[in-house]
């Protein structure tokens, strides 16, 4: 589908709707790659590797593109017809989305694309990170959302923000507080929230009362880093259901205080984790072969977290 230039990428088919590789793997060799910069320290490629190698697909590779926001497209261009999918991460996820022909309605709503496909007329552009929220507060925090009453926080008014709100809004909660150091820098979260029918209010960093927040909260996701929330970390770790969206240093002061209260904790290894599963399934066709990548990535990351699934 075309590109609106007005808009950014039209709206295409939903993850495994309409997309070629979804009712079959494209046939080998085929390349892949994760692009950001910097992308040295990226684990996508032990998550891709070893799901290739499980699904036996002989000849597929995947590697690591340096490239900034701005270079982006001339790089996603000048690939081949061999290139079945990237990993979009930072700084190059909002221009992925304005590069793409066309879009999954949850990448439009988050404003960002951690994720393009090649179909049949060019790339397509989706959000597993929304995946990587949902399935870690599922799977390791134990989250299900119970009534339509049910409450979040999100530390933070980054693009990670968006994608907290957009996977809090899959786990039926439909009232966030977003809590930033300054409110105006909100409005795309915002933005997103009302897009999803989520009612969304922001505070002020230094007004907000943590500590009751926290108590309120049936789930609270930190997309803040690690020295911005230090001297709150007790009051943070009263919420029911936490999402820490820092994993290194492990573990983090805010996962200490979970521990010590006997709370629910994902993280962001949680994250990386099962938003990678869609972005194989994409790339390949073919069910993502979970144990494997999860076992891949335990021992990649010296098996700090049990990463459950």
């Amino acid at each position: 589908m075309p590109t609106d230039p007005a808009t950014g990428p039209t709206r295409g088919p939903e993850p495994g709707a309409g997309h070629a590789s979804a009712a079959h793997p494209v046939p080998g060799p085929r390349r892949a790659a994760v692009v950001g910069s910097p992308v040295a320290h990226s684990l996508s490629p032990v998550l891709h590797g070893a799901a290739y190698q499980a699904l036996g697909l002989t000849g597929w590779t995947y590697e690591r593109l340096e490239a900034a926001a701005d270079a982006l497209p001339a790089l996603v261009e000048s690939l081949d017809d061999a290139w079945v999918g990237l990993s979009v991460t930072m700084p190059g996820k909002q221009a992925a989305l304005a590069h793409a022909g066309s879009a999954t309605s949850r990448a439009v709503a988050v404003g960002a694309a951690n994720t393009l496909v090649r179909d049949g007329t060019g790339w397509r552009a989706d959000c597993t990170d929304v995946d990587g929220v949902t399935g870690a507060l599922r799977a390791a925090a134990g989250f299900t959302s119970s009534s339509t009453t049910s409450f979040g926080v999100v530390l933070g008014a980054g693009g990670t923000a968006c994608a907290a709100v957009a996977g809090l809004a899959d786990l039926g909660v439909r009232s966030v507080r977003v809590v930033a150091r300054e409110p105006a820098r909100a409005e795309p979260v915002l933005r997103c929230a009302s897009e999803l029918g989520v009612t969304a209010e922001v505070t002020r960093w230094s007004e907000a009362d943590l500590g009751a927040l926290a108590d309120e909260a049936d789930v609270l996701v930190n997309t803040a880093p690690a020295a911005a929330i230090a001297s709150c970390v007790g009051d943070l770790a009263r919420a029911a259901h936490v999402l820490d969206v820092i994993y290194h240093p492990w573990p983090t002061a805010l996962a200490e205080a979970v521990a010590a209260r006997g709370g629910r904790l994902a993280t962001g290894l949680d994250m990386l984790l099962h938003q990678a599963f869609g972005q194989v399934e994409q790339f390949t066709g073919l069910p993502a072969p979970r144990a494997r990548m999860r076992a891949a990535l335990r021992a990649a990351t010296g098996e700090i977290l049990p990463l459950p699934l």
